[in-house]
């Protein structure tokens, strides 16, 4: 359970070196208003990336280019590497493991120390009954891990069946779905406990059958046919994660601001796309066209709840700004935040407590969000080596005076954040 703001545990969150590079950023006043440039969707672009891989080609349009993306990419063009290095990346070092176990490499997986404290023993151990030879090079059940390579045991005519955990990561469901077609006889998968991030599990099963794959979808059961994919062309939607930080500007601005955001699609495989109705209580609407959406201002709600479960990376931006609103913002579904870049939950108590805010756990996982006389007056935001602590805080700017401590962040998966945000209007001098 984490720890209240002010206590000695928050020492234990990965702080900036006081000798890395800090942004300060300022609004000089006015509505908001212009196009802003997204990046691809992260999350599709490294899905689409294995699977052309498992297929054999296709191409694939507007891909990512954020760094996660990037490294994906040159990791699977690297077919003969001793050592994959994942970095700061989950997505990486788990579909990754998966893709690499599949397809019998020997070889290791290693990262950053912060993903060494990201637990993937749920995966290892579904990937060890399907006939992985893995072991752990460091503390058992996280990376790094080596791989020893593929002695499948399993029936020709009967498909694997594994039970997993669904409360910790879509990301390990998500990896053993997109090996299911090259298993003899497909997999079945019994999911137990709560499945959080579905919408990620349904994007994986879109985008396996764009590539011919053969999903079903069951519920509590999830079973992938046997056989191969096949090459195919696919363009990745822009990314509906980034999209809320400018939702957030939205929300934040003056009375008239407006933002056009191209490339979004009305009916998106991104559970992110919830950002959408949950923006449309803290005063933002939108209005769709054919390749994109408008924000607009309107007014909000008193009061907000919201199960982030299936959307687990807009917790940071809603809290943000509930606070700077002043709407008090009841939040569930943030289990997975503990085991994100950082921990997300005690990062948020944090800071928001440096603007006047707190995140008070005022039920088991239920965290409430409030503040009575939030205040931006140049205050320094620690961004724990974490993209979306960056960017959430960001929009505050419209408020007043900011510095943003380690700005570079914002490469994992928004590498033009900061120009798209200059473009704006906004002042944005970086030092170090």
């Amino acid at each position: 359970m984490p720890a209240p703001a002010g206590s000695s545990t928050l020492q234990t969150l990965p702080l900036i070196n006081a000798s890395s590079s800090f942004l300060h950023l300022r609004w000089p006043g006015g509505p908001l208003r212009g196009i802003a440039q997204l990046p691809s969707s992260k999350s599709e672009s490294n899905r689409a990336l294995i699977i052309q891989a498992l297929a054999g080609g296709g191409e694939l349009e507007n891909l990512s280019d954020a760094n996660d993306t990037q490294l994906m990419q040159r990791l699977l063009t690297d077919q003969q590497a001793p050592e994959f290095n994942a970095e700061d990346a989950g997505t990486v070092m788990r579909f990754l493991t998966a893709y690499l176990a599949a397809t019998g490499r020997t070889t290791q997986l290693v990262g950053t120390a912060r993903m060494y404290e990201r637990p993937i023993a749920v995966l290892v151990e579904a990937l060890r009954q399907l006939g992985a030879d893995i072991e752990y090079a460091g503390q058992d059940g996280y990376p790094p891990l080596r791989l020893n390579g593929w002695h499948p045991a399993l029936a020709a005519d009967e498909p694997a069946e594994l039970t997993v955990r669904g409360d910790i990561s879509s990301q390990y469901i998500s990896a053993l779905l997109m090996i299911g077609p090259t298993l003899p006889a497909g997999l079945r998968l019994w999911l137990t406990g709560k499945v959080g991030s579905r919408p990620y599990i349904r994007m994986t099963q879109s985008l396996m059958q764009h590539f011919g794959a053969t999903c079903r979808d069951l519920g509590t059961v999830l079973e992938v046919r046997p056989g191969a994919y096949q090459p195919a062309d696919y363009t990745i939607e822009s990314d509906w994660s980034a999209a809320s930080y400018w939702y957030a500007l939205v929300a934040l601005g003056e009375e008239g601001s407006t933002i056009i955001l191209p490339g979004l699609r009305e009916h998106s495989w991104q559970g992110d796309q919830a950002i959408v109705g949950i923006m449309d209580q803290l005063g933002v609407a939108t209005e769709f066209f054919p390749d994109g959406v408008q924000l607009t201002r309107k007014a909000s709600a008193a009061a907000v709840e919201q199960d982030f479960s299936d959307c687990p990376d807009l917790a940071q931006t809603v809290a943000v700004v509930a606070a700077a609103l002043g709407i008090p913002v009841a939040m569930t579904g943030l289990e997975s935040l503990r085991i994100k870049e950082t921990d997300r939950i005690l990062a948020l108590q944090t800071e928001l407590a440096k603007f006047g805010a707190t995140m008070a756990e005022e039920a088991p996982e239920r965290f409430v969000v409030r503040s009575a006389n939030f205040q931006v007056n140049g205050q320094q935001v620690e961004t724990y080596h974490d993209h979306r602590m960056a960017m959430a805080f960001a929009p505050l700017a419209l408020r007043g005076p900011l510095t943003v401590l380690g700005p570079q962040v914002v490469r994992k998966s928004y590498p033009r954040f900061w120009k798209e945000l200059e473009r704006a209007g906004f002042a944005v001098q970086e030092q170090g």
